[in-house]
């Protein structure tokens, strides 16, 4: 499977940004999907995932409350809608699939064996 995501972009302190996931290749719903994020110098940063139906999320506890993720399956999408950026959140943000059982979320790095070239956020005070 194949992934893109976008949506990024240069945004004020308390802005929302809602990036997407484009996905191709094998069927879209065999997959769980990620989203993480890395800044300058650092290791990745899960942020949020999403089980193969949608029906189950997890979230990093920086990203609860003002992050969402969500998927259409029909569309091959997936979404993290972001609300309440603050300056910390500025990072390139990716999105991950990885083969997973119907139910279940994936949280680390390491499970997640495709992913996508990524969009950059930055969010300015």
């Amino acid at each position: 499977v194949q992934l893109q995501a976008s949506g990024g972009g240069l945004v004020q302190a308390g802005d929302s940004l809602r990036l997407s996931c484009t996905t191709s290749g094998r069927t879209f719903s065999d997959y769980a999907v990620g989203w993480f994020r890395q800044a300058p110098g650092k290791e990745y940063d899960f942020i949020a995932a999403i089980s193969r139906a949608g029906t189950i999320t997890r979230y990093a506890d920086f990203a609860k409350g003002r992050f969402t993720i969500s998927r259409d399956n029909a569309k091959n999408m997936v979404y993290l809608q972001m609300n309440g950026l603050k300056r910390e959140d500025t990072a390139l943000y990716f999105c991950a699939a990885a083969v997973a059982e119907t139910g279940m979320v994936v949280t680390t790095v390491e499970r997640y064996g495709y992913w996508g070239q990524g969009t950059q956020v930055t969010v300015s005070s």
